[in-house]
């Protein structure tokens, strides 16, 4: 078995104070009909990483997966390279998903995990994964739960988020699945895409981040406060490599 990484959402605000991610992004419904997030397109490939985006790193994980921007074929995208490592990138964000339901991103990876298993910890690695995080909004909580993300707030100084949704290429679930994550039922798995049939091609993903979160947790979302990607192979001990392309909010279907 490999290392455990700490649940999602400890994990992802963890990360965010650690790397000092203290900028929001607030928009307004009538400002503009696409929120470029992740423009990495318009990026320089001289750069190692996009801007205003941070590193995202786990307690106890030493082995970090190495994330550059790099022009792929005439287009500057993030390439993700990961060996027995975990790791992400992430922006702080605030968007209402009511206003811009639409998530549109483009991706690919040259291999799956043969270890990879969506159900089981020591299986919790992904060649590529994108993450929305949800705000926390003590309303939609019960009091036991209230009082674990109180304690969260004494320790960190602020409340970590109420939820996630992980859209997952998955290495041998099948596409469609979706499934808590093994370390948090408010973390939930979203297998987009599945297995090897699409290796090495360039892929448009579209969701409807309002739609999904109503499914998956029977509620009206809260704010968007965050976007992260991630490649990660430190519990099965593989190696991995995915490119991320522009990742883009709508207000409506393009």
């Amino acid at each position: 078995m490999g290392r455990m990484k700490p649940s999602l959402l400890q994990t992802v605000f963890a990360g965010v104070l650690i790397t000092g991610l203290i900028w929001h992004t607030v928009v307004l419904a009538e400002s503009v009909s696409v929120l470029e997030e992740g423009s990495f397109s318009a990026e320089k490939a001289v750069s190692p990483l996009p801007a205003k985006w941070e590193p995202l790193h786990f307690k106890d994980i030493n082995r970090h997966t190495d994330y550059r921007l790099v022009d792929e074929g005439g287009q500057v995208v993030v390439k993700a390279v990961a060996d027995a490592s975990a790791s992400g990138l992430i922006r702080k964000i605030t968007i209402d998903p009511r206003e811009y339901p639409i998530l549109q991103w483009r991706w690919k990876i040259t291999n799956v995990l043969k270890k990879g298993n969506v159900h089981r910890k020591d299986g919790d690695d992904y060649p590529a994964r994108l993450y929305i995080l949800f705000e926390y909004d003590p309303d939609k909580l019960g009091f036991f739960e209230k009082l674990k993300y109180e304690t969260a707030k004494l320790f960190y100084g602020a409340y970590p988020p109420l939820a996630s949704i992980n859209y997952i290429w998955a290495s041998n679930a099948p596409e469609g699945l979706v499934v808590p994550n093994p370390y948090s039922d408010r973390s939930m798995m979203v297998a987009v895409e599945s297995g090897e049939k699409n290796l090495n091609r360039w892929l448009t993903e579209e969701r409807n981040i309002y739609e999904d979160y109503r499914k998956v947790f029977k509620d009206e979302p809260p704010m968007i406060s965050g976007v992260a990607i991630m490649t990660d192979t430190d519990d099965t001990g593989e190696s991995a490599t995915a490119y991320y392309g522009d990742i883009l909010f709508f207000h409506e279907r393009p």
